[in-house]
């Protein structure tokens, strides 16, 4: 008989009670070793607040391979104001959980709630045992690639990372995650007879800038350069702020633009800019995301503004690097091959912050495309940061342990998955470099819109998917 599902979810409540945002995983670390120590299993936490913990076979079972279960515990907080402080409602509608008003954070906190369960059941037959939790998945990937050589032992590794049901990840894009940085000259905010005004984006779908990047939603970026670039030449305005963007790897789903206008200007501005832009997204995007809208309105005046030279800067670099799909794959249908995206713009006390995100198949074009890019904002004064840069991974297909965990699917549920490379970033190729002869399989129930306030989890999933682990650890023991 399968081991219930219920403690699986019970741990994820728990696990959402703690804000777990990338680059502050202490707290939900530390929930980790406590749950390794009320079970007496050994365990292991580095420098980076990754961890591993160990579990000994089941009797009988202690000449087996050793195989890990892989997860990471932070994730992308879209629609909290305080992450650090928001722990998640979720709720349940129509055989699907949902949160309310924020991210779930399904992803990945239902495979980390499954090997967390796994540690715990007393019924489940499985070999010798690490469940390894890593940090900043999110957002560097800092604690993959900072892992120590003998911080792992097992080579067999099933991912529980995985956000389509139906299918086997046997290969993610590299990636890389790079600030730039367009200095900025603070200014008095001018004088005399002026429009203040509020330019906003909002209710735009968001979603994953890797799974979401082909899907035709409006970018909150490619919006807002939109409307400010319909205005330079017809309104003498200063930009006192923007902030577009909730993470670095979602697709922008809203911004914020505050500026102002001589009143002689002002007239028909909030009329004219309104009607235009949503005319546009209409036409732009009307199928594939069709709540975006734009919304003018007179704001407070602000006591600052940016030099002109940053803004423009900021608009020329917008306009020169590519966003969204780059290419499509050659070799794989209906995959794209390389991508870039804008996550976030926020003006800072003395810059402007921008974020990209570039993603591929091949390394050498990521590495290529990604040079380009900061070549763009070095011409134009700004200082870029390479924070992250993830090596592709691409598993062999036709290996035992993929054929096993395909044959374990059919058996269990009768159908066989698919075998697909998909365009996010694991963490695979950062094992593969740090433990030679490694093996990984990424598997997971169906999750929608992650990294949006829409992500959601398909409850059944998360059933078929746990007794298909269950089966998997039996037959690999």
């Amino acid at each position: 008989m399968t081991p219930s599902t219920e403690r699986v979810f019970q741990i994820f409540k728990e696990l959402n009670q703690i804000p777990r945002p990338s680059h502050h995983e202490e707290r939900v670390a530390d929930y980790l070793c406590q749950f390794a120590e009320r079970l007496h299993l050994p365990y292991k936490r580095d420098a980076e607040n990754c961890v591993v913990i160990s579990k000994p076979a089941t009797p009988g079972h202690e000449g087996a391979e050793p195989i890990v279960l892989l997860n990471h515990m932070d994730m992308v907080c879209v629609g909290m104001s305080d992450p650090l402080n928001t722990p998640i409602d979720a709720y349940v509608e129509n055989g699907w959980m949902k949160a309310r008003g924020t991210s779930l954070g399904a992803d990945n906190g239902i495979g980390l709630s499954m090997a967390l369960a796994v540690l715990e059941s007393k019924d489940i037959v499985h070999g010798p045992m690490e469940v390894i939790t890593t940090t900043n998945e999110e957002d560097g990937m800092s604690g993959a690639s900072q892992l120590s050589k003998d911080f792992l032992k097992g080579r067999k590794v099933i991912n529980l990372d995985s956000e389509d049901y139906d299918t086997i990840t046997t290969g993610a894009a590299g990636a890389c995650l790079q600030f730039h940085r367009i200095p900025v000259e603070r200014m008095p905010a001018p004088g005399g007879k002026r429009r203040w005004y509020c330019i906003r984006f909002e209710g735009g779908l968001g979603g994953h800038s890797g799974v979401d990047i082909n899907k035709g939603r409006c970018s909150a970026v490619v919006s807002a350069w939109a409307i400010l670039a319909a205005i330079y030449n017809e309104y003498d305005f200063d930009v006192a702020s923007i902030k577009i963007g909730e993470a670095n790897a979602s697709i922008a789903s809203s911004a914020e633009i505050v500026l102002t206008i001589p009143s002689g200007e002002g007239s028909e501005f909030v009329k004219q800019q309104e009607e235009m832009m949503n005319e546009w997204l209409r036409e732009e995007y009307g199928d594939n995301d069709p709540n975006m809208r734009c919304v003018i309105r007179k704001c407070e005046r602000q006591e600052t503004i940016i030099n002109r030279e940053a803004f423009k800067a900021l608009m020329t670099c917008l306009e020169q690097i590519p966003q969204g799909v780059v290419k499509m794959s050659d070799t794989m249908k209906d995959t794209v091959e390389t991508s870039n995206n804008v996550g976030r713009i926020e003006t800072e006390q003395d810059c402007i912050f921008v974020s990209t995100h570039t993603r591929s198949f091949i390394d050498s074009e990521m590495e290529a495309l990604s040079r380009e890019i900061a070549d763009v904002f070095a011409a134009h004064g700004a200082k870029s940061e390479l924070v992250m840069s993830a090596p592709a991974w691409q598993e062999n297909q036709k290996s035992a342990f993929l054929q096993l965990t395909s044959d374990t699917f059919q058996d269990v549920l009768g159908w066989r998955p698919r075998m697909v490379a998909m365009h996010f970033v694991l963490e695979a190729g950062f094992f593969v470099e740090h433990y030679p002869g490694i093996q990984m399989a990424s598997i997971g129930p169906r999750i929608v819109e992650p990294h949006s306030t829409s992500e959601r989890v398909e409850l059944s999933t998360i059933e078929d998917i746990w007794r298909v682990l269950i089966e998997l650890l039996k037959r690999l023991s």
